[in-house]
């Protein structure tokens, strides 16, 4: 192998692999977030929504108001979709502020009610996660 060539060759490496990391980390992480949890939430999926929780979740729902575990929580979201099966859900609008976290408000409609549903997520080492879910009926 020529030493010229790889003398060369190494910085041109470097730099398009620096280019092809700050590409890729362009992408709205939390967008992505927010569609996964809206699609886990179409899908009355408790156990793909639990991937999204952090350690602990405040959780409010019907009569609920509680800081609950990750765990704790799937078990009641997952009974609330099996009560509560929905018709169609939205994402309203969605945002972001100076300290990373996400927020999404939506609308979760059943046959006989309709949601007002608010996320919040955090930044947690290096992922998002959901901090706090609302559903509150309109």
């Amino acid at each position: 192998m020529n030493i010229k060539y790889l003398k060369f060759g190494l910085p041109i490496i470097i730099s398009f692999s620096l280019l092809g990391f700050l590409w890729a980390s362009s992408f709205p992480v939390g967008e992505n977030a927010i569609k996964d949890i809206s699609d886990a939430i179409v899908k009355m999926d408790a156990k793909k929504l639990a991937e999204y929780f952090g350690s602990t979740v405040d959780l409010e729902m019907n009569q609920l108001n509680e800081n609950y575990s990750k765990s704790q929580a799937e078990i009641i979201l997952r009974d609330f979709f099996k009560n509560n099966p929905v018709t169609s859900f939205t994402i309203n609008h969605q945002g972001d502020s100076d300290d990373g976290s996400k927020f999404f408000i939506g609308t979760y409609k059943t046959n006989t009610k309709s949601y007002r549903v608010y996320g919040l997520l955090k930044k947690e080492t290096d992922k998002l996660v959901i901090r706090q879910l609302q559903f509150d009926s309109e």
